[in-house]
């Protein structure tokens, strides 16, 4: 049983060739949008607030304010309608689910940025 369901994993992943991330950092992604006929690949910008599930049910939760309103998407790492994943920042943060910045509004909701310091 076992081995039928890793089989039916493997068929149905595909290869994700996404830079890495982690919660508090602040990526775009873009996305197909099919509309009729037409179809357009749309940017959604914002803070990663949790990555959660493993294997084929990977997610990461993208959080942006949008006009006041706090917006939140939840995309699947397998998703076939994902393009491409750009990550604008890194961000410093001490827990892996950033959900209490939906409280928070204006200067209190940044998350500091994560410096790189290059080892000798």
């Amino acid at each position: 049983m076992s081995n039928l369901l890793n089989y039916v994993v493997e068929q149905e992943s595909r290869e994700t060739n996404y830079p890495d991330f982690k919660p508090g950092d602040n990526v775009t992604v873009g996305y197909k949008i099919i509309e009729g006929s037409k179809e357009r690949i749309q940017a959604f910008r914002g803070d990663v607030i949790q990555i959660s599930g493993d294997g084929i049910g990977k997610t990461f939760t993208v959080r942006k304010m949008s006009n006041g309103v706090g917006v939140e998407r939840i995309f699947p790492f397998q998703a076939p309608t994902i393009v491409d994943i750009k990550v604008n920042k890194f961000g410093r943060v001490r827990r892996a689910k950033l959900f209490y910045l939906r409280e928070r509004i204006g200067k209190k909701a940044r998350i500091k940025e994560r410096k790189f310091v290059k080892k000798n």
